[in-house]
């Protein structure tokens, strides 16, 4: 079963992080929900940061502002992923160049329509 992070998960069934989230175990996915105040997310534990995400997800999706992103962005590394998703609206040079910097493998590209 492949594994995937997706920092920006919300609540709101109207946000992407949440249709993210339902789009992803709709594919046989083991999803794991990162957002720092809520406890679960479609019935699914929450984790406050990536570092407690419990398992090296294979795939990260980041539903977040640039700004916010590049503050997280070691800690992703860190953690380690096969490919880290910028979807629209989460990228921009500063972003690009620090991923790139940190080896990270970046696709850029909405990921809910990437699942088809």
């Amino acid at each position: 079963m492949k594994t995937v992070a997706v920092i920006g998960a919300s609540n709101d069934r109207a946000k992407f992080g949440n249709q993210a989230v339902r789009a992803y175990q709709s594919r046989g996915f083991r999803v794991f929900p990162v957002h720092p105040k809520e406890s679960t997310i479609e019935g699914l534990p929450v984790f406050p940061n990536i570092q407690s995400v419990p398992v090296r997800p294979e795939r990260v999706s980041v539903y977040l502002q640039p700004a916010v992103l590049l503050a997280l962005l070691p800690d992703i590394a860190a953690r380690g992923c096969d490919e880290l998703w910028l979807n629209p609206g989460s990228e921009s040079d500063a972003v690009l160049s620090e991923a790139e910097r940190l080896g990270l493998n970046v696709i850029q590209a909405c990921s809910i329509a990437a699942l088809g």
